[in-house]
């Protein structure tokens, strides 16, 4: 029996159809038999104690340049769907935030995936904190000294804005590097957050490994391969994915997360590994299954769905 699914997500018009995770996901399920309807983040309210999205019925086809067609524009009650997906991408904001909350007012009786409320509770740079011994050393603070005195001990390292997303405001500082302040400067006047601060990692000349865990339990890896000159590997920055296999290493850590992740509903995750060390765990809008798929035919849609399905019987 099909299901009734709602996509939230980002404009649908803009996406890039060989390679945004939501569009795979959408396929999938209308091969399966599931009706899809679409609405992006602003469209959803709470209204008198009912959770609404303003949105359109949506197909979905791998053509390009005409690879969606709308229903006619409605307001939906969507307590009445089996499934909402979660799937706009971050910067994880006060707007971001406010959507997982208003999505809990429906689940677990529509099943929202990922769960908003451990979404929420575990955005991608925090959830590693569970877990130093499988991560390189982390600092999370505000504070201009503290994160001098990490780099005064650990030399080179990697400094970034600790809900930002694809790579923005990620800069690498060597041990003289002089610009510390600077950048502390910036991000203040930015924003109240704390900045991450790890130690770097030369291991991510040759890739930062994308590893898909559905259900937590790891189906496949892609390597992404920082462009020339770049500590980046992010493919929103010039990264290119390459094929490569899980290591034994890849299923340890799976193995150590993996629990907390299914126990959670995290259903579709995404987890960054450097060398031997995790650096995040995606569950907001992870990507890499269309990469994944074209390197080694692995249908990692049909996995989430199965996973879904299994859920709904």
């Amino acid at each position: 029996m099909g299901l009734k699914v709602a996509l939230q997500m980002d404009p649908i018009g803009s996406v890039n159809i060989n390679g945004d995770s939501t569009f795979r996901i959408g396929l999938e399920a209308q091969a399966r038999g599931h009706s899809l309807f679409y609405y992006t983040p602003d469209k959803l309210a709470y209204q008198e104690g009912k959770v609404t999205a303003r949105g359109w019925p949506l197909t979905v086809q791998r053509v390009e340049g005409n690879h969606f067609t709308l229903g006619e524009e409605q307001e939906v009650d969507l307590s009445t769907f089996d499934v909402v997906w979660l799937r706009q991408d971050p910067p994880f904001d006060m707007g971001y935030i406010t959507t997982t909350h208003i999505l809990d007012m429906i689940h677990p009786k529509t099943l929202v995936v990922n769960d908003p409320f451990w979404v929420r509770n575990y955005p991608e740079k925090l959830l590693v904190l569970n877990f130093p011994d499988l991560t390189p050393p982390t600092m999370i603070a505000r504070d201009l000294e503290t994160l001098k005195s990490f780099r005064a001990k650990h030399g080179d390292v990697i400094l970034k804005p600790l809900y930002g997303n694809g790579g923005a405001g990620v800069f690498k500082l060597s041990k003289g590097d002089g610009n510390l302040a600077s950048l502390h400067e910036l991000f203040s006047g930015i924003n109240r957050e704390p900045l991450i601060m790890q130690k770097f990692l030369p291991d991510v000349a040759k890739g930062d490994k994308r590893v898909i865990l559905v259900d937590g339990e790891p189906v496949g890896a892609i390597n992404r391969v920082p462009a020339k000159g770049e500590t980046r590997s992010n493919m929103h920055v010039g990264g290119r994915p390459e094929k490569v296999a899980l290591t034994d290493r890849d299923r340890e850590i799976c193995a150590a997360i993996g629990p907390l992740l299914r126990e959670k509903g995290q259903v579709f995750v995404g987890i960054d590994v450097i060398g031997n060390w995790l650096t995040e765990i995606n569950v907001t809008s992870p990507t890499g299954i269309q990469e994944l798929e074209r390197f080694d035919g692995t249908n990692i849609a049909a996995k989430i769905w199965e996973a879904i399905e299994a859920r709904q019987a």
